[in-house]
């Protein structure tokens, strides 16, 4: 029978390998691409998908692999959802790209629905571009430009994005930032996650470094991502609230990993009730479409004019279509389905810790963001290649972490199959 385009094989369950893995054909791509592409990209491990559907990826071999990464958090209704698929593929029938200096009709609408779901009482106001970074970047520029303030704070163990500001913003690793200095000035990175930690800012940076008159912005993933899956403590989020309400300063939540309901929230800040002033978001929020935004207060966004910020391709309308579509299913019950089926991860992966208490040090997150941590670097590293082997895709996050991010239309089965298929590839690790 010839397979449809865009369709999966059919097969009795999934992971379904048919070949050893990587297999030839995906050798053989990997061979290609040494040849043409920048050795600058970080690649995982040799996995070369063709076709996805759900939770599901069919690699160029042939074979089914269960998916608990979704593209690093991106693919939040799953790989080609069919009515996102029906949206981008309506739109492009009508227009495919127009630039935001004119006045496209989808894009104040994709505004309009992000102004909507905003974590901030006030009204919000919009703009919108292409990647995480691009989002970061223009969320530090306008809290910069409103407040006329120099400095900005980040964390230890952050992750921004790689662009110039961003990746100054950046404190994951260090090789993020080498070989590329000067970075960008003015930046301060503060101890992350717990409550006795917020005394760093009055006890070293408002004390030795900097008035607090004169730092612009303190951003923060309310959860880390590349960090390692940092869950803070309770009160931290709210205390860097009272600390910017205390001092004039903009208090920017980098949502871009964590966001689009992956924690059952829309946002990650809605976990602790804290509003930020400016929001970026990216990855999940258009299922994968390229698409980014940072949402500000109405009294922020509207203090520059024409010309302060732009961009040719940010907002491009099948961007918007899919993003519109996204948050309509995220609201329709994937948020609910993060939640239901991270507690179920959440109880298998802790038994699989107490079976392996030795190299599984904890297992963290909330919703269907989950991080698992070793003793060691080259134990997190060895569980990422034995859970490949078995055709479950996982993915390391700062040191000693694998990270557990499916799509939000997991299934408990799939859930039950990637507890059983980790605990195996873990008995695999501690056997060596």
């Amino acid at each position: 029978m010839v397979q449809a385009p865009g369709k999966l094989a059919q097969a009795p369950a999934v992971p379904h390998l048919v070949t050893e893995l990587p297999g030839p054909k995906a050798r053989a791509h990997l061979e290609f691409d040494k040849q043409w592409t920048s050795p600058s990209v970080p690649r995982a491990y040799p996995v070369v998908p063709v076709r996805g559907e759900g939770c599901t990826i069919e690699d160029i071999d042939g074979n089914l692999l269960l998916d608990f990464n979704a593209g690093i958090a991106v693919t939040s209704t799953g790989h080609c959802h069919p009515d996102v698929v029906a949206a981008i593929q309506e739109q492009a029938g009508k227009l495919i790209h127009y630039s935001a200096d004119f006045y496209i009709p989808i894009y104040a609408e994709m505004c309009a629905e992000l102004a909507r779901i905003a974590p901030m009482k006030e009204k919000c106001r919009v703009f919108l571009s292409n990647s995480g970074t691009e989002a970061v970047e223009g969320a530090i520029k306008l809290a910069r430009f409103t407040t006329k303030r120099p400095y900005l704070v980040a964390f230890l163990g952050a992750f921004h994005g790689r662009t110039y500001g961003s990746v100054s913003l950046t404190a994951s690793k260090a090789k993020y930032h080498a070989g590329f200095s000067p970075l960008l000035p003015g930046i301060f990175h503060a101890p992350f996650g717990h409550v006795e930690d917020l005394k760093w800012f009055d006890e070293v940076l408002f004390k030795h470094l900097v008035p607090a008159n004169e730092v612009a912005a303190i951003i923060v993933e309310p959860i880390q991502g590349e960090g390692g899956y940092l869950v803070p403590e309770d009160g931290f989020m709210q205390g860097l609230r009272r600390i910017c309400d205390e001092h004039g300063i903009l208090l920017i939540s980098d949502e871009v990993q964590a966001g689009a309901g992956r924690t059952g929230k829309m946002w990650s800040i809605q976990n602790w009730d804290v509003e930020p002033d400016i929001v970026a978001t990216a990855k999940g929020i258009a299922s994968g479409m390229p698409l980014s935004a940072f949402i500000a207060r109405d009294s922020l966004m509207t203090q520059w004019g024409p010309g302060a910020h732009g961009t040719t391709y940010g907002g491009n309308p099948l961007a918007c279509a899919a993003a519109l579509e996204t948050i309509k299913q995220l609201e329709g019950g994937l948020m609910a389905n993060a939640t239901a089926r991270g507690a179920e991860l959440m109880v298998g992966l802790k038994a699989v810790q107490a079976r392996f208490p030795a190299i599984i040090k904890d297992v963290r997150g909330i919703g269907l963001m989950i991080g698992v941590e070793f003793d060691t670097h080259e134990h997190a590293a060895a569980a990422e290649w034995a859970c490949f082997q078995r055709g479950l895709l996982v993915l390391e996050a700062g040191m000693t972490v694998v990270r557990i991010a499916p799509p939000l239309v997991l299934t408990a089965e799939e859930a039950a199959v990637g507890i059983r298929i980790f605990g195996e590839a873990m008995a695999d690790v501690a056997a060596k």
